[in-house]
């Protein structure tokens, strides 16, 4: 199977989605300018992900010791062992006490796995699938990851990081605790390390924080017992060890549940008073011209709305053809899926329970034939796995 070219033409999740299907085994290797990472591939599962450059403060290394588990005494201690007997810097770490195995093959999971979900962030890079026979499986590599599944995370992840980034836009932001959390159901598990991270990357913790991000899991509870004076969100993201995505949604999370309070970088601080009074007057001045720019804009739009004729609109009716450049389809298709899942969610609402194939939609009168398709040739790719839940993803192309 040759499979090679740019991250242009064909998205890694269009690859990922192709090996999955097709069950394949080898190595896939991607670069983008000064990254280099490798994913190893198991009948079509994920098994490990390597970055060949990966920065400093990704080294395994760096990020024990910024995660507070191991000290910089016990690091440098560890890589002059590493020098003389050759060992992995894991096996020294254990061997020495520095560090649980588990809690080792924890973060090495970790590891792998911001490696792995940071592709789908990758905007430009070139690719190639080498097949082989076999690819041999550590004992600390991952449990096998379904390509499907990789691609839900992803795709999640690229969502909902706008959202994130407009609610908490400044990595040096400090937090202050507004309030306790309410107390631990008898159900829910112990919030320790090992049911946090499990947590991050199950399938029920995806569908839980799907959305408005108004459940308080052990995520939150683990990152709001990590708040504290001079901790910004970078210190947050190493001490969780949750990584970067999963920590400042559960910020977000308990930002917008009032649990905490965002403080502004030392930097970013507000004027004194004096300095306030001398400025009110220009700032109330840019106002009132901001507001009356906003009432012109408002006008415009209102003049053109009532020159158009909605009912003549027929997006659906340009070929795929018309959307000749990949990027451009990428970006008309998100929008087409999510017209597809509020179809899906009536159908659900009415029906009990979601289609067994997207055609029930058409039979019902919720979408059109060429809804199915559009911008594409072929067929969105769509599965039920449960009453609730499903896959939905764009066709091979």
């Amino acid at each position: 199977m040759a499979l090679t070219g740019t991250l242009k033409d064909f998205g890694i999740a269009d690859i990922l989605q192709l090996i999955g299907q097709q069950q394949k085994t080898g190595v896939l290797y991607l670069k983008s300018k000064d990254q280099d990472v490798q994913v190893f591939i198991r009948d079509g599962n994920i098994v490990r992900a390597e970055s060949v450059t990966r920065k400093k403060k990704d080294l395994l290394g760096n990020m024990l010791v910024s995660a507070e588990l191991i000290t910089p005494q016990q690091l440098e201690s560890a890589l002059e062992i590493q020098k003389r007997t050759l060992k992995r810097l894991g096996d020294v770490l254990t061997s020495t006490g520095a560090i649980s195995a588990e809690k080792l093959k924890q973060m090495m999971r970790l590891q792998v796995t911001e490696s792995l979900y940071g592709l789908f962030s990758w905007k430009a890079g070139d690719y190639e699938f080498k097949q082989e026979e076999s690819v041999q499986v550590d004992a600390d590599d991952l449990a096998p990851l379904r390509a499907e599944s990789v691609l839900m995370e992803g795709f999640r992840m690229v969502d909902e990081w706008p959202h994130l980034r407009k609610k908490l836009s400044n990595e040096a932001t400090t937090f202050e605790k507004l309030k306790e959390l309410p107390p631990q159901k008898a159900q829910e598990k112990e919030d320790d390390f090992d049911a946090s991270f499990d947590d991050a990357f199950s399938e029920e913790k995806k569908d839980e924080n799907k959305g408005e991000f108004k459940s308080i899991g052990s995520t939150e509870r683990r990152v709001y017992s990590l708040i504290g004076p001079g901790r910004d969100v970078r210190k947050l993201v190493d001490l969780s060890c949750l990584g970067e995505f999963e920590t400042w949604k559960a910020l977000v999370n308990l930002l917008n549940l009032d649990y905490i309070r965002a403080l502004p970088p030392s930097g970013l601080s507000s004027l004194s008073s004096s300095a306030r009074g001398g400025d009110l007057l220009v700032r109330l001045g840019g106002m009132v011209a901001r507001a009356a720019v906003t009432l012109l804009v408002i006008a415009a739009l209102g003049f053109v709305a009532s020159r158009l004729r909605p009912d003549t609109w027929d997006l659906q009716g340009a070929s795929a053809s018309s959307y000749s450049d990949p990027a451009a389809q990428r970006l008309v298709s998100r929008a087409q899926q999510v017209r597809i899942e509020a179809a899906l969610e009536v159908f659900r609402l009415e029906k009990g329970n979601l289609p067994e194939r997207l055609d029930s939609l058409v039979e019902v009168g919720l979408l059109r034939n060429e809804d199915l398709r559009y911008p594409w040739r072929d067929d969105y790719y769509y599965r039920r796995t449960s009453d609730r839940q499903f896959i939905l993803l764009p066709p091979l192309r």
